[in-house]
């Protein structure tokens, strides 16, 4: 890298004024990747427009069932989840709230102020692994 960009990067990150903008699309992808490593956890609940857009695009939407609201450097987290039968859910949302504010204020410097989780069903189908 030469002087030029050297210099470039340094003042990116010294300059405290200017600013960094985090799209929502990111902080809700992130999210999303913390809460599908949560166990107990069986799928994200999302509207039909999510679902179809995976269907369409051949790709798993890890956005799906999240909502972020950034208000300059806090931001409030929505998850919409469902989980597997049998689990404890105020455990599985501790796990969630824990997972998704790490992950997000690690990643982008942003304050996590909330974690919302909204279990909206539970899955009662048996795995057909076992």
């Amino acid at each position: 890298m030469d002087e030029n960009n050297e210099n470039l990067v340094e003042n990116i990150l010294k300059d405290e004024d200017d600013n960094i903008n985090i799209s929502e699309d990111v902080i809700t992808t992130i999210s999303g990747i913390a809460v599908s490593d949560v166990p107990g956890v069986a799928e994200m609940a999302g509207g039909i427009a999510g679902g179809i857009s995976e269907v369409l695009s051949g790709k798993k939407n890890l956005s799906k069932g999240i909502k972020a609201d950034i208000d300059g450097k806090d931001v409030k987290i929505d998850v919409n989840i469902i989980v597997n039968y049998g689990v404890r859910i105020p455990d599985v949302a501790f796990d969630i709230q824990n997972k998704v504010k790490n992950s997000v204020e690690t990643m982008t410097g942003l304050k996590v102020e909330e974690v919302n989780v909204h279990v909206q069903g539970v899955n009662v189908e048996e795995n057909e692994e076992k």
